[in-house]
């Protein structure tokens, strides 16, 4: 049985909580390997370690800094096909759909290799008599990202590249779940030239959390995961003195509005809602058809669609989608398609109860599709997190945008349409982080940011883009004057530029 440690200091290492968790094989149930779960001591090694090596990190300047990501990057796409083979192993989403949570990460790695211009601060030359002024981005110091399971490449990259890039040191607490990524991606940042200590994982559980949640040098931390979990993280963060952007649950909504290109619209729903088996922050779980209608012939186009997925293990390299994660995933989802069943809703497509031949005691969901879903039923309020999608069928365009405005969550939302004007509308409208207009999932590309809104989202500052080189430095500003400026005589009066 494989076991997996930590990397700490540059090396791997084995754990000694004596605590471990299973890692399983998703498509098959088997447990695959062995995962230690840090113990608080562990976790204080590992900071130990970053403390030590990070003033000199930060004193690197930021030119050198770049070279190792542009090293990185370089490394990543050497060696896709084991990374995406060995997600795919752990997580249990198809390879395809792994070499692009790689490469969404990648992309980050790629936008941080501009660090010598995003950290440059700001100068004032003769902002008073004989006063210049200028800012500096100096680094945290120490940062710490807790990671889910179902981007096990992608958001750990999104934390750690622009926290590093800035001169910070890192503690990463992945998913125990698919744990092994992570840990391939230290081994690469080494091997591209980190210095040892920087770039630390620890693996672990609630134990390991909390340890980096009350660490005295840990300055700020990075979330994503449930919205419950996100307000605890962010909550004893700030009580703890630390500054935290924690990333939230999601329910997103997709309006058709009577003049799309409804083929479009289908195959966006298919792709968004069905992908990596809808264990996505920013999948398509609601879709809002406009109109009888249009929500008629939707719902006719999809059917089939949904009922010829090819749903498989990792290793069918025609499968649309695998399984889901665990078992108690797989209970859950089942759990509430009989809830929405019970509510009545009605169940298009059922995914219940599907088995795979050869494989009947993977975690397999079968796609599944509810019409006349109301905004009163759990399936509709719940972040289900599988590969299930509601109908929720609107009146008018009115109808249909309050029903994301309504919803506590708010990550992200898309419109089709061919109508300018009520794409228009619905961008300015819409209290929503992110948003498509004929784009099913609008995750931004690096140099924008990415997050949401409500309760999908706590804290000021979002992941990649410029604000997280803002969450990742601390602003010093310096006002200047030298002798031959200066008036003889003290000044009592509060120093104005008049």
């Amino acid at each position: 049985m494989r076991e997996i440690g930590h990397f700490i200091g540059g090396k791997h290492v084995a754990g000694t909580s004596g605590r471990t968790a299973d890692v399983f094989n998703p498509a098959t149930g088997e447990v695959q390997a062995k995962v230690s779960l840090a113990s608080v001591s562990e976790l204080r090694a590992a900071v130990e370690n970053a403390k030590a090596a990070q003033p000199k990190w930060a004193a690197t300047n930021p030119q050198r800094r770049a070279r190792v990501f542009f090293k990185f990057v370089e490394l990543l796409n050497k060696h896709m096909d084991e990374l995406a083979e060995l997600l795919s192993q752990e997580h249990g989403k198809t390879v395809e759909d792994s070499k692009g949570d790689i490469v969404r990460g990648l992309e980050v790695c790629e936008f941080v290799c501009g660090i010598p211009h995003l950290q440059k601060g700001e100068f004032t030359e003769g902002a008073g008599p004989a006063i210049d002024m200028y800012s500096m981005r100096q680094p945290v110091g120490i940062g710490a990202g807790i990671t889910p399971f179902n981007f096990p490449a992608m958001i750990p990259m999104w934390m750690f590249a622009p926290a590093i890039a800035c001169g910070n040191a890192f503690i990463l607490k992945p998913s125990e779940r698919d744990p092994s990524v992570p840990l391939r991606l230290a081994e690469l940042m080494i091997e591209a030239g980190l210095p040892a200590g920087i770039l630390n994982v620890v693996n672990g559980d609630k134990a390991a959390v909390d340890a980096i949640l009350t660490d005295p040098d840990i300055g700020a931390v990075t979330f994503v995961g449930s919205t419950p979990i996100a307000r605890y993280v962010y909550g004893t963060a700030a009580m703890n003195g630390k500054r935290a952007q924690c990333f939230g649950g999601a329910k997103n909504h997709m309006i058709i509005m009577p003049d799309a290109d409804m083929d479009q619209a289908v195959n966006a729903l298919m792709g968004a809602g069905y992908g990596s088996a809808g264990e996505r922050c920013m999948a398509i779980s609601v879709a809002v058809p406009v109109g009888e209608e249009t929500a008629d012939l939707l719902v006719e186009k999809l059917a089939p669609k949904i009922e010829s997925l090819r749903i498989g293990p990792y290793t069918d390299d025609k499968a649309d989608m695998g399984p889901v994660v665990t078992k108690e995933a797989h209970a859950r989802i089942n759990g509430l398609i009989d809830r929405g069943v019970e509510e009545g809703a009605k169940l298009v497509v059922d995914g219940r109860g599907f088995k795979l031949q050869g494989y009947e005691d993977g975690y397999f969901v079968g796609g599944t599709l509810f019409d006349h879903v109301t905004p009163e039923m759990d399936i509709y309020k719940t972040e289900i997190f599988g590969p299930v999608l509601s109908v929720v069928r609107a009146k008018s365009y009115e109808d249909a945008l309050s029903l994301p405005m309504k919803h506590e969550y708010g990550n992200g939302v898309a419109i089709y349409t061919r109508d300018g004007d009520a794409a228009r509308d619905f961008a300015s409208r819409v209290n929503i982080g992110m948003i498509g207009i004929n784009v099913p999932i609008p995750v931004p590309l690096a140099y924008h940011s990415f997050g949401g809104w409500k309760a999908s989202s706590f804290g000021d500052l979002n992941q990649h883009g410029t604000d997280s080189i803002k969450f990742w430095t601390k602003t010093k500003t310096i006002t200047a004057r030298w002798p031959s400026g200066i008036k003889d005589g003290a000044e009592f009066v509060m120093p104005t530029m008049k």
